[in-house]
């Protein structure tokens, strides 16, 4: 199941509104074929662990990710009936599938054909893994990672703005690779104004996976490339920098994010009253802290007021799930604590 989850992350803000899966078939103790959702969503996992393990499927042990889909779409067959058809003696799940469509109707399509099904092996991972579907199915809105870059004294600039750079060249890699696991990113109209932000993935090999730029603004007119808001000079130098990218768009308020299509993956990249917003309407799942060894003092706070009237709010909101040194930085990952159901 590590295997297949390991896979699975390469589908990561690229599959939706398909989950990303990976799917792994074990013959006479050895892997006979690999698989995890394609871009756009298709083929899924299932069927192309399936069409890389042939004949060898006949008997073998499959360990996926996620229940295999039980509705057959134009796009393609049902992974339980490729299954059944294979010949697989065993089925290995992590996760059972929310959608509707599928739900338990999977499994219990695999063990009316005699069919051996185990479900939980990785569960826990299978859920963070595939968060950005998860929400979706749950609350109707994609998984959002808000991203703070802090000093020691949590400020994200000096008083005069200044804010390139606090952290180091590990921790922006770091973010870059993030950047790359989502379908979008935003910022807000004073990121946008203050640093001619480019938000886009500047990794050797990684550039193809740019997320879609959302501006987080209150003015119709207002958008990447449009005439509301002007560049800066630093942007208007950079003759590798186009305003008018065709996947850019304006997010009036975080409610929003809703109907957003094709997005299960959003990062939040700032400033502080954008990451205030999104934590004040309680739609942030993860943080990405990134901790320099630098003091400001007097500088611009991370955060603007996200609505608390008592400190006994402020605990158990959050859950640390990660710590690491990048180079000279610190990076913390939190995941909110949320109500099962």
């Amino acid at each position: 199941m590590g295997a297949a989850l390991a896979l699975a992350e390469r589908g990561r803000g690229r599959t939706a509104p398909n989950p990303n899966v990976g799917c792994v078939i074990v013959s006479h103790g050895k892997v006979a074929g690999r698989g995890w959702t394609q871009p756009g969503g298709r083929p899924h996992a299932e069927a192309m662990a399936l069409s890389q393990a042939n004949e060898k499927s006949r008997g073998a042990t499959c360990y996926t990710t996620l229940e295999p889909c039980a509705h057959v779409s134009p796009r393609g067959p049902a992974c339980s009936d490729l299954l059944i058809d294979s010949g697989v003696a065993r089925v290995v799940i992590a996760l059972t599938d929310p959608d509707p469509r599928t739900a338990g109707q999977g499994a219990e399509r695999l063990r009316a054909a005699g069919i051996a099904v185990d479900i939980g092996t990785g569960a826990a991972d299978a859920r963070r893994s595939m968060a950005g579907f998860l929400a979706r199915q749950a609350f109707g809105r994609p998984f959002v990672t808000l991203k703070l870059a802090t000093s020691l004294d949590g400020c994200i600039a000096l008083a005069s703005g200044e804010s390139r750079w606090i952290t180091g060249p590990e921790a922006r890699a770091h973010a870059h690779l993030e950047r790359a696991r989502h379908e979008a990113i935003l910022v807000g109209r004073g990121t946008y104004e203050a640093d001619a932000p480019r938000l886009n993935v500047r990794l050797e090999g990684l550039e193809h996976l740019s997320p879609r730029r959302l501006l987080l603004s209150r003015h119709p007119s207002e958008s990447w490339g449009l005439d509301g808001v002007s560049g800066t000079a630093s942007q208007q130098e950079d003759p590798s920098f186009r305003w008018g990218d065709d996947e850019e768009a304006r997010v009036a308020s975080p409610q929003v994010i809703s109907h957003l299509s094709g997005i299960d993956h959003l990062l939040v990249e700032g400033g502080a009253r954008t990451a205030a917003a999104f934590l004040a309407t309680d739609l942030v799942d993860r943080l990405l802290l990134y901790r320099a060894p630098v003091l400001i003092g007097g500088g611009k706070p991370a955060l603007g007021d996200i609505g608390l009237t008592r400190l006994a709010d402020a605990h158990g909101r959050w859950r640390r799930t990660d710590a690491r040194r990048l180079g000279s930085d610190g990076l913390e990952v939190y995941e909110r604590v949320r109500q099962e159901g």
